[in-house]
């Protein structure tokens, strides 16, 4: 130790040495030079110190007060000019005479200021100006190669690399520790490491001490090293190879439960076989100490009231959770002892034990509680044998004969024509059950049920269900005449024994009764109880919801009923009219619409629309005289009605009768001379190919409605048919000079312009037609367009992003700008979309086709289901969704949707519009349009 002793520790210091000084220690202070750091609620050392100075941080407040009053007189405060940063005299008196100086200084300073301001202003600019030149900004630096950004293309900006990672190999890949799984082998060649030998073996002394075959024990130093099971009886050694035999057997068994006993071949599945291992784990989601706080309180509340049966229960399950399932069953059994009465107990202690320990448990609570009906009920749910169930049930009548649940369980496991003898015997036993009462009389033949059923009313005269089952069963047996006799004297019945005759429940029984086949009872009771309580105002309005609630239920008896009552008492309302003749034409037959509407124009003659619904309905039955005679009657009732001109010279071009179509409208035109008639008469000439004759009546009625658009667009796309651009353009422009707020106008004058190639004059237009027409977004959606069938696609972009600035509710342009974007972004653009216009029919149908093109095949076809839903008018809607069925849809879901399309009758549509609009396809059916439409559609998006 003295060799290793440093040479200079114990001398003196030489002279001129400062600690530390060698190695930069120096000019710092430590903790032991200035004490210990103390708290502000310290005391100081002055144990007689004057309040307010008796703690540290009130020593420090007064030190820091007193050097604020000091003046800071060091040299580094001091200026020529100035003197002191502060002022000498500061801490004197202030006085008038003293503000008085400071003024006239102060304004003498200021005009001094001011004498060479702006020389002084413009000197300090250049400076800076000067300065910025010499030493540029960052960004003004690389302000050029920013503007050559814009240049760069998107590949070449793709193909930029990507920052690679600086990190050495041994940092990007670290090594995770590997933990591999020690064999047995290693466990019994090092099991005998460290044994303690106190005796010697007599062998050894035999060999020598040199061949020792055999240890002697296995007397391990570390407790718990000799396991019992772990020994083999014939050696002292730990047998690793058996214990693994042991586990191989133990999996094996395992399997052979769950294996096919037929073929050998294993059953197993791999998820529920895990499923069944974690059951074997406690699953409780608590903290262990949570389980133990709870197990002391329970037991705690189980000792102070032994007698508490929610103790015994909770403790059970507790153990139940925990995985300790026989301690919970020692708990139930001790609960059933302290609490014999308590059925919750009882049933408790059947659930947690297994099959026939779990029918003792019942047995003995039966003797406990021998009219507890839901112990019966358990004891019957624990018999497999349909015949011990039965013998359980009877047992529980004859000790328990009033409970209605008891006999119903008994009456099920019956045979009927057992069942019927029991349940007479129920009915007498419990005669105030209507359940029992009405199975009875499903059961008995026609001339018993009304026996039955008429002393079920003696017994209940209160309960509503056994009069309509008596009109249920008078229906079935075709006495019709006696259902509204049965179903009135039921509600006089019922308000004599003070019942209250609730409307709505009524309601729901006759749609019952609609959904069960028995629409006489059904009308009965909708006409019964239709009009209770509802005041004389509401009726109209609260029979229509009715009517509503019970067509979306499809009780469609019961809302043709409603309707019905309601026309009886409002003979002349149109309103009420046309919605039972919507709902005939959606629900009902050709041969009720008919008739209904036979009756509508009887008693309201001035409703063209319901003339009109008539007509067409036997036109498309294909009895065309019957509608015209039906259109003539309509002719007598509203003389001059324009929408009957209308109607039929529709039904006579319809069916090729093109001269009577033309002297019908030469009619109209001097009896009733308006806009519509004259295009119609227009558009006849045209399709027939009159172009001459259709260019003169156009001059006509332009004579007559100049401020109508529609005949501007006709003649304008007449010339425009016959190549004559220069005419067209003429003819758009005085159009719009007449109707400027006409959208369509301007749509098509631009577009005659993009065709001639003039692309610079249609932009022109377009701009022209958003500063007369703002907030337009048809003429934005154009404008957006055009660019982009130019080329120009940044320009397009832009467009998109102010139309959505100025119409941002804008379901049509959302849709466009959805598909504007790069894929990647599509799905986040459609989200916007959705956020802003979640119910417009374009936005959804946009989102319908985003998944479409994504090939998300279900989740495509639900929401075109909800944009033709939210929307049935919108034509392309329903032709996108018949393409998009026509590729991935069967025949039969092809064949629904150009169903529900040829009943919604769509009329609007950009592409809809663009093919039934032409005048080649004006005689085309609602369906030949819609294969014309998508056989149009190109999958581009």
């Amino acid at each position: 130790m003295n060799k290793k002793k440093k040479p200079f520790l114990g001398m003196p210091a030489p002279l001129g040495y400062v600690p530390g000084l060698g190695r930069g220690a120096t000019g710092f202070t430590t903790r032991s030079d200035i004490g210990p750091a103390r708290d502000a609620n310290d005391p100081v050392d002055d144990r007689h110190a004057p309040p307010g100075k008796r703690t540290v941080g009130d020593q420090m407040k007064k030190n820091q007060a007193a050097d604020d009053d000091d003046e800071d007189l060091n040299d580094t405060n001091y200026d020529e000019f100035n003197g002191y940063a502060g002022s000498l005299f500061s801490s004197g008196p202030y006085e008038k005479d003293d503000e008085e100086a400071d003024a006239i200084y102060a304004a003498l300073d200021k005009r001094m200021d001011e004498r060479r301001k702006e020389r002084r202003e413009q000197r300090e600019k250049e400076e800076i100006e000067k300065y910025r030149m010499e030493r540029p900004k960052i960004q003004q630096q690389f302000s050029d190669l920013k503007r050559k950004l814009a240049e760069v293309t998107e590949e070449e900006w793709l193909s930029i690399p990507e920052v690679g990672d600086a990190r050495n190999k041994r940092q990007r890949n670290p090594r995770y520790e590997k933990l591999t799984p020690v064999p047995d082998s290693f466990f019994a060649k090092h099991l005998q490491t460290g044994e303690n030998h106190t005796s010697v073996d007599p062998r050894q002394t035999q060999f020598g001490g040199l061949n020792t075959p055999y240890p002697g024990g296995l007397n391990t130093p570390y407790p718990g090293g000799m396991t019992p099971g772990l020994m083999t009886p014939g050696t002292g050694e730990l047998d690793m190879r058996k214990i693994g035999q042991a586990r191989n057997t133990l999996m094996d068994m395992r399997l052979s439960q769950v294996s096919d006993s037929v073929s050998g071949q294993t059953v197993v599945d791999p998820k529920g076989y895990l499923t069944d291992l974690n059951s074997m784990i406690p699953t409780h989601g608590g903290d262990i100490n949570d389980i133990k706080k709870a197990r002391l309180l329970l037991k705690s509340v189980r000792e102070t009231n032994p007698h508490h049966p929610p103790a015994w229960i909770a403790s059970a399950r507790l153990e139940e959770v925990t995985g300790k399932l026989q301690v919970a069953r020692n708990l139930i059994m001790k609960g059933t002892e302290m609490c014999p009465k308590s059925e919750d107990v009882w049933l408790e202690a059947a659930r947690l034990q297994p099959g026939d320990t779990a029918k003792a448990v019942v047995a003995q609570a039966v003797r406990h509680l021998p009219q507890s009906v839901r112990i019966y009920i358990r004891a019957a749910e624990l018999e497999t044998d349909i015949r011990a169930k039965k013998r359980v049930l009877r047992k529980a009548l004859e000790h328990v004969p009033n409970s209605v649940r008891l006999w119903k369980a008994a009456v099920e496991l019956e045979e009927p024509e057992d069942a019927r003898i029991m349940l007479s015997r129920a009915v007498e036993c419990c005669p105030t059950s209507v359940e029992l009462w009405l199975a009875l009389a499903r059961l008995e033949t026609y001339e018993n049920a009304r026996k039955v059923l008429n002393k079920a009313r003696e017994n209940i005269p209160t309960d509503r269900h056994i009069w309509i089952t008596a009109a249920k069963l008078e229906e079935a047996n075709g006495n019709t005449q006696m259902v509204e006799k049965i179903i009135d004297r039921a509600i006089t019945s019922l308000r004599a024994n003070g019942v209250e005759i609730n409307r709505e429940q009524w309601i729901q029984d006759a749609e019952e009764c609609d959904r069960a086949g028995s629409v006489a009872t059904c009308q009965a009771v909708m006409r019964a109880v239709i009009g209770i309580g509802i005041e004389e105002e509401d009726r109209k309005h609260t029979w229509m919801e009715d009517a509503d609630s019970c067509v979306a239920h499809n009780a469609l008896e019961c809302a043709r009923a409603i309707y019905a009552y309601a026309l009886q008492v409002f003979p002349s309302k149109k309103s009420v009219w046309l919605r039972a003749a919507y709902f005939e034409k959606n629900h009902g037959t050709r041969e009720s619409l008919e008739a209904l509407l036979q009756r509508a124009v009887a008693h309201c003659p001035k409703a063209e629309v319901l003339w009109l619904m008539g007509a067409k309905s036997k036109w498309l039955a294909g009895d065309v005289p019957a509608a015209r005679s039906i259109l003539a009657l309509a002719f007598q009732a509203n003389p001059n009605s324009e929408e009957i001109w209308l109607a039929a010279v529709k039904l006579e071009s319809e069916n090729n009768e093109y001269e009577r179509a033309r002297r019908l409208l030469a009619k109209a035109r001097s009896s009733a001379p308006t806009a519509r008639v004259f295009m119609k008469s227009v558009k006849l000439e045209w399709v027939l190919g009159n172009i001459a004759a259709a260019q003169e009546l156009c001059e006509e009625a332009l004579k007559h409605y100049e401020d109508f658009p529609k005949l501007w667009m006709m003649k304008g796309q007449i010339e425009e048919q016959g190549e004559l651009m220069e005419k067209a353009r003429e003819a758009y422009n005085q159009g719009l000079k007449k109707c400027p707020h006409s959208t369509p106008l301007w749509l098509l004058l631009s577009r005659l312009e993009e065709k001639i190639g003039q692309l610079t004059r249609a932009r022109a237009i377009l701009e022209k037609s958003r500063l007369k027409n703002p907030k337009n977004p048809g003429l934005w959606l154009e404008s957006v367009r055009l660019e982009y069938r130019a080329g120009l696609k940044n320009i397009a972009n832009t467009l998109m992003a102010k139309a959505l600035q100025e119409c941002p509710n804008s379901g049509i342009l959302w849709s466009e700008a959805v598909f504007l974007e790069a894929r990647p972004q599509r799905k986040t653009k459609s989200v916007d979309a959705l956020k802003k216009c979640e119910h417009d029919p374009h936005v959804l149908l946009a989102v319908a086709k985003l998944f479409w093109s994504e090939r998300k095949i279900t989740k495509a076809r639900e929401w075109f289901h909800r944009t033709v839903k939210i929307d049935s008018d919108l034509g392309d809607a329903w032709a996108f969704f018949y393409k998009f069925e026509l590729q991935h849809g069967t025949e039969e879901q092809q064949e629904e949707v150009r169903k529900r399309c040829e009943n919604a009758e769509p009329r609007h549509g950009e592409l809809w519009c663009t093919v039934s609009k032409d005048i080649t396809n004006w005689q085309r059916k609602i369906g030949e349009i819609l294969v014309l439409v998508a056989a149009r559609i190109k999958n581009t998006f």
